[in-house]
């Protein structure tokens, strides 16, 4: 481990530009793994001294307490290759592994006392926050997605400083429809990278969604899973600042189902209240309306192939202000949309 770290911190220091280092795990957590005689072995073997190796090879210390500590109904080891232990097993090495950092001067430990999604964003602002970065309120526990239909793209000349990525979804077939998969390959000037999205049903209150990193291979080799009752959706996605609030405009593109024909949705996450959040919106933009929460600018719904009158897999739950669907809500549509002039109308 100290090798391979080494060899990381050395390619930092000969980098021209701020550098910042993660490693998943640190040396000090091995002490959690076996009995205290062979880890002062260890030590004693290396020449090294625990207090420099706890305090003062790494900058700060995060220690993100297992699900198996307060939320072990989220405790699995069924997407983990590398996870064998139960739930009590998993407790003992999480407390052990944290105890074995006590004492570093820069020692943030992030609980189980908020929702998975808020104790990511907890873990990053404990990052940012070290590294003297302002995040403003992207990162606080409150932030939600908003989304507004804007009625057409705008003059480039218009935007601030913008950066473009070509993003293409696809829909993959699952056993059951409590279950949602898709693949997204995102890019820009022909560099990609793929992403597999699998959503399972709520638990206790939560849906949970597991993310993972693909090689384009592996990416190629999912797409023929891909589920015939969804279009693929192509979109280029528009990211700025403004204001210093961060904002993503997806473009729809062809070919799509005529829903989605100059379809436009501006996206953004936040605390801040209403008319606060307004003031912050694009001048430059034509906003319609805001459809936070509208089932029917969920991606899900937009790339079904089926009209929506005729559809029984069109998903009218939402999770609550995300477009995200909840899972297992799927329900023969009784309304039909149609898309025009930037619109969807009922």
């Amino acid at each position: 481990m100290l090798q391979i770290e080494n060899t990381f911190f050395e390619l930092g220091e000969s980098c021209d530009q701020d550098c910042l280092i993660i490693c998943d795990r640190g040396a000090m957590d091995a002490a959690a793994y076996i009995p205290s005689n062979k880890w002062d072995l260890i030590m004693k073997e290396n020449g090294l001294n625990m207090v420099d190796l706890r305090d003062n090879r790494y900058n700060q210390i995060i220690h993100m307490v297992s699900a198996a500590c307060g939320a072990e109904d989220f405790y699995t080891t069924e997407d983990h290759t590398s996870r064998r232990e139960d739930v009590s097993l998993a407790k003992s090495l999480d407390v052990k592994a944290s105890a074995s950092w006590i004492g570093h001067p820069y020692f943030d430990v992030i609980d189980n006392s908020s929702d998975f999604e808020n104790k990511i964003c907890r873990m990053i602002a404990a990052v940012c926050q070290k590294l003297g970065l302002d995040t403003g309120d992207r990162l606080a526990t409150n932030s939600k997605k908003r989304k507004w239909l804007v009625k057409y793209l705008p003059d480039d000349q218009l935007f601030p400083p913008f950066q473009d990525f070509d993003v293409v979804h696809n829909y993959l077939q699952t056993y059951t429809k409590n279950m949602q998969a898709r693949l997204r390959k995102r890019g820009q000037k022909g560099h990609w990278n793929y992403t597999h999205t699998i959503r399972r049903p709520r638990v206790r209150g939560q849906v949970i969604e597991v993310k993972t990193q693909l090689s384009h291979r592996d990416y190629v080799n999912l797409l023929s899973q891909k589920d015939e009752t969804h279009y693929p959706i192509y979109k280029k996605r528009r990211c700025f600042i403004h204001y210093n609030q961060y904002f993503q405009l997806d473009i729809y593109c062809k070919p799509c189902h005529k829903r989605c024909e100059g379809l436009v949705l501006l996206e953004t996450y936040s605390a801040l209240e209403d008319q606060k959040l307004l003031d912050r919106l694009p001048k430059f933009l034509d906003i319609e309306s805001e459809v936070t929460g509208n089932a029917a600018y969920s991606m899900f719904n937009l790339s079904l192939v089926e009209d929506w009158d005729k559809s029984k897999n069109f998903c009218h739950y939402l999770k609550g202000p995300d477009e995200d669907l909840s899972l297992g809500d799927h329900k023969t549509n009784q309304v039909s949309y149609i898309h025009t002039n930037g619109k969807l109308r009922k």
